[in-house]
């Protein structure tokens, strides 16, 4: 979704939060088999008894990128009469029908400082018959047995709004978002971006300068960005019974996203030029392996390798080392 926020001046920040295990080590959930990881310790205070899922947990290194997406249509039952067609709703007023992700697992370099990636799955929660309730339960279950970096695109103003005030909504409690971290660093700190990182504000750095689109971020790296479907067009997809669609086209924005997650780590010095590549050539050969069952992740990478001889994927290597993919 493409609401902006206003930027304030940025907020005193304490001190930085503990620094990852002290060697290379890949860690996170493996949830392509279905199977959930474990649950998360929880941290207790002397003589402090739990609060059932509400105490407080400590903040330990995250596992593995969640770069995430939904797509909502208005809930008529909540839009005020008389509220402009035309005008977008606010947050609480949309129906979550799709959240998508990318999930990829963060390995440290405890000797250089950085960070690689590697790229587990690209796919929607639960099924598509789901009402909106047993899709938002499933996704925090999910989010709270892991240890999650989020990465959205203005999913500080749309995204997580939207899914924490319908939660609300429906009566579920979402303490692994408002407990975790610390005193100076969790989800909800604007700035926090090892934990919430918001590429849409971040690259305009919190407001200095034109906020971009996903769209436009895409054009920059020659990546496929919209692939037929729109965020106007969802509405109509959901009212006619063509949630695949929807789905669809909810994991490629995540695609796109990821991809811009992966360029403006290696700007920002998080991921080295070496680990950059070998996280795209991951996500190309992942997407070649998902073609054959999932005809748009085929058509995500088609069109990113044409796309590519104008402007390399890769950071390191020659424009023509595009990796053989099956499928």
């Amino acid at each position: 979704m493409s609401l902006h926020s206003s930027a304030n001046a940025p907020a005193r920040r304490g001190p930085p939060a503990p620094r990852g295990p002290a060697r290379l080590a890949a860690a996170g959930p493996a949830l392509l088999d279905g199977r959930a990881p474990p649950a998360v310790p929880q941290a207790r205070g002397p003589g402090r008894a739990e609060a059932g899922a509400g105490a407080a947990e400590s903040p330990g290194p995250h596992q593995a990128l969640l770069v995430l997406d939904i797509e909502t249509v208005p809930d008529t039952e909540q839009v005020p009469a008389g509220w402009p067609s035309e005008k977008f709703p606010k947050a609480a007023w949309h129906k979550v029908v799709a959240v998508s992700f990318v999930e990829a697992a963060i390995a440290r370099d405890a000797a250089t400082g950085t960070e690689a990636y590697r790229v587990r799955s690209c796919r929607s929660g639960g099924e598509p018959g789901w009402d909106e309730e047993r899709l938002l339960r499933a996704f925090w279950k999910f989010f709270a047995a892991g240890r999650y970096r989020v990465v959205t695109w203005n999913g500080r103003s749309f995204d997580l709004p939207t899914l924490l005030l319908r939660s609300m909504m429906h009566g579920i409690a979402v303490p692994s978002w408002y407990r975790r971290g610390t005193k100076w660093d969790g989800y909800g700190h604007r700035y926090a971006v090892d934990w919430h990182a918001d590429l849409m504000e971040a690259m305009a750095e919190f407001g200095a300068c034109a906020r971009l689109t996903l769209e436009e971020a895409a054009g920059l790296l020659a990546l496929p960005g919209k692939m037929g479907e729109h965020g106007s067009e969802v509405a109509a997809l959901i009212a006619r019974g063509e949630i695949g669609r929807v789905r669809a086209y909810c994991e490629t924005d995540c695609l796109n996203l990821f991809v811009v997650y992966l360029r403006w780590a290696h700007l920002t010095g998080r991921t080295s030029s070496e680990a950059h590549d070998a996280a795209v050539d991951g996500l190309i050969r992942y997407l070649g392996a998902e073609r054959a069952g999932r005809p748009h992740l085929g058509g995500f990478v088609d069109a990113w390798r044409r796309a590519s001889e104008r402007r390399p994927a890769f950071v390191s290597r020659p424009a023509q080392a595009w990796p053989a993919v099956t499928g």
